[in-house]
């Protein structure tokens, strides 16, 4: 026969030990909420009233540099615990609304910066707006191309830890209506760029 101990599958110490079967307390649910903020308060920061369940209000601080779909938690402003444990939290989803102007990139600014044909030929010095201000000045170099990007240092989101910078994308813009002596000017840069393709390179690397 068999011999009793704890060799015995089921012998030994039983498995109710001291507590078991008897967490300890829960915590309360998270629950949800949602807060639309507009661009300049998700950059520079603010403080939002969002409704919890109930309809109760809660108020919170959104940091500077918040971005579109970022939760914010608050601790203990969830449901309370049945068990006697710690609230749940309130965590809101952030909703950036967009800019007329300006956009993001992380916590660089983005504008796009319209130039004339001349000043991007020639160069100029031209106004930028920003967001926390009056417009900079900033200088375009001659020849600049479309798409070049001119950085304005510290005119970005600034948060305790770092600050961007404002990054102006340069849009040449192409006149609609030329004046005679305009149309004169141009037809004579046209002659002086005869011979001139500036699409041959592209077209070459295309068949590698």
């Amino acid at each position: 026969g068999f011999s009793g101990g704890s060799g015995f599958p089921g012998g030994g110490p039983g498995r109710g030990g001291p507590g078991y079967g008897f967490g300890a307390p829960t915590k309360g649910r998270d629950v949800q909420a949602r807060a639309t903020l507009s661009f300049r308060q998700a950059a520079v920061g603010d403080t939002v009233t969002v409704s919890r369940p109930g309809g109760e209000q809660v108020t919170a601080r959104v940091p500077a540099g918040v971005k579109d779909g970022q939760k914010i938690r608050l601790k203990g402003k969830g449901t309370p615990s049945e068990t006697g444990g710690a609230s749940g939290d309130l965590l809101i989803a952030v909703t950036i609304a967009p800019h007329p102007v300006f956009g993001r990139d992380g916590l660089d600014i983005t504008v796009d910066l319209p130039v004339t044909f001349a000043e991007a030929a020639l160069g100029a010095t031209v106004s930028v707006p920003t967001l926390d201000g009056g417009p900079v000045k900033v200088k375009v170099a001659p020849g600049t191309p479309s798409g070049r990007v001119l950085r304005v240092k510290g005119r970005g989101v600034k948060t305790p830890k770092a600050q961007g910078d404002l990054m102006a994308k340069v849009q040449v813009v192409v006149p609609q209506r030329l004046s005679e002596a305009a149309l004169q000017a141009i037809e004579a840069l046209k002659l002086d760029e005869e011979g001139l393709d500036p699409r041959a390179e592209m077209i070459a690397k295309a068949s590698m």
